[in-house]
């Protein structure tokens, strides 16, 4: 049956086509493949975001590694040093020996919506600059990372990932990394994850500063969710979410105050908690050992619970 339907005259994409397209071409350059050398070899992706050559990475792609480089879309090869390591949330910052490197800029990974584009682009199984795409499958999931705690925030995808893709860049439509790949479920398909990179900005800024996360806990894991319109709007929120425990640490300050697996955290000292992020601002070093009102919602209602955060070890 012949194809009667008019094609465009030049190399016009169709809408879907072009908006991948343009995700690669904006951020494809700014990732690079990771050559880690230690007890074995290891290969991963990262993602430039300075000029000066800073990158973020996953810590698994380069922890334990003796010797790391990175090499370019161009086929140019730099030798890196690790700046910092946070095995808690899977992340690592470089920086290579040189300048004037492309870079990403980041959108937010705050403002993400189910069901909404995004482009993956990495190194799997070491076939440079590889483009898959997909959609936000879900949000606010958790991981837990190589280190055995639980990451929070983390991205959902159907972009395939595989081996290699470690370490780099979950975009969105605009050309903007609002994740940084991590992980994928080997015996599912559709089952990828990403770092969303309100986090990731956070912990880098820290490993800039200290080379390492300096951390209050709290001995829990938590998802941010959705309340009740009728409830937000009585409890006069400005947003519509909230932090849920979703399990509790034997043994931590959560566990000693007496709070539950469900229970839902509304505010640390009168402060507004609207989503995991915000109780991550909340839980630095400065905290240790200080005690805090988190204003917690359970099945007897509202309540105001002291506790006492711990140092992170």
């Amino acid at each position: 049956m012949p194809y009667d339907s008019p094609l465009p005259a030049d190399d016009t994409l169709d809408p879907y086509s072009a908006r991948v397209t343009q995700a690669f071409e904006a951020v494809g350059p700014a990732v690079v493949h990771i050559l880690a050398e230690g007890q074995g070899r290891g290969t991963g992706s990262g993602v430039l975001y300075a000029p000066d050559g800073y990158l973020m990475t996953n810590s698994h792609v380069v922890s334990g590694a003796s010797h790391i480089s990175a090499r370019l879309t161009d086929g140019r090869q730099f030798a890196a040093t690790l700046i910092g390591d946070d095995p808690a949330t899977d992340l690592a910052i470089l920086r290579l020996e040189g300048n004037r490197f492309p870079y990403a800029q980041f959108g937010s990974s705050a403002h993400l919506r189910v069901g909404q584009l995004v482009v993956a682009i990495g190194n799997p199984l070491g076939f440079q600059a590889t483009v898959t795409a997909g959609i936000v499958s879900a949000l606010s999931r958790t991981l837990r990372s190589p280190a055995g705690r639980l990451i929070e925030s983390v991205i959902q995808t159907d972009a395939a990932l595989n081996p290699g893709n470690s370490g780099g860049a979950l975009v969105d439509g605009w050309g903007r990394v609002i994740g940084i790949n991590t992980a994928m479920i080997g015996q599912a398909q559709g089952l990828c994850f990403a770092i969303g990179i309100d986090t990731a900005i956070d912990v880098t800024m820290r490993l800039m500063r200290d080379g390492r996360v300096k951390r209050a806990v709290l001995g829990f894991a938590g998802q941010t969710i959705m309340l009740d319109a009728r409830l937000s709007r009585g409890l006069r929120r400005a947003s519509p979410t909230a932090v849920q425990i979703v399990e509790v640490i034997a043994g931590g300050a959560i566990d000693r105050a007496g709070l539950q697996k469900g229970d839902v955290i509304l505010a640390v000292d009168e402060q507004a908690i609207l989503s995991i992020d915000d109780l991550h601002r909340y839980l630095t070093a400065e905290v240790v050992g200080k005690s805090s009102v988190l204003t917690i919602m359970n099945k007897t209602g509202l309540q105001r619970i002291a506790v006492t955060p711990k140092a992170d070890t």
